[in-house]
């Protein structure tokens, strides 16, 4: 290896691209994966010959997000979400590549958006002694209503 050969250690600093979910979460987009393709449906003679479709895969459990995240992402009811933990988005709207990135980008935003929020934990509640005892006096009184529409014979 020659000295010509050595990396200039100023070009190596630049900042690496990265999708902001958050303004303290950031995902680097070299743990995207983005494959083009053709796009299904009508579209005339330009969607046979070019591949504007974007496939996105984001593998969870090889990220850089926290894994309490990890978790809830993993957690979620999701179609998109693979058994492997990973994300498979397909964005074919646009009739452009970049367009369609895009967008396939903004909805992984928005799912691990969602799973950031931690959910409120769920107290549950007692119901009051002056609760319980109205339902207990409007049941009397209900029967009592029901009672007296009963044939005297029968009233007892």
């Amino acid at each position: 290896m020659s000295p010509d050969d050595v990396i200039d250690e100023t070009f190596v600093s630049e900042p690496t691209e990265v999708l902001r979910v958050t303004p303290r979460l950031a995902v680097p987009l070299c743990e995207i994966e983005l494959d083009a393709v053709r796009s299904q449906g009508a579209g005339g003679q330009n969607v046979n010959k070019t591949a504007t479709a974007i496939h996105l895969r984001f593998d969870v459990h090889a990220s850089s997000l926290p894994e309490d995240c990890k978790a809830r992402l993993l957690a979620r009811r999701d179609q998109r979400l693979t058994r492997e933990g990973s994300i498979v988005i397909k964005a074919q709207q646009h009739r452009s590549q970049e367009q369609n990135r895009e967008a396939a980008l903004e909805r992984l935003r928005e799912m691990i958006e969602a799973a950031t929020h931690v959910p409120r934990v769920r107290r549950p509640t007692r119901v009051s002694k002056a609760a319980k005892k109205r339902r207990v006096d409007d049941k009397t009184t209900r029967g009592k209503t029901k009672a007296l529409r009963k044939p005297v014979s029968d009233r007892e």
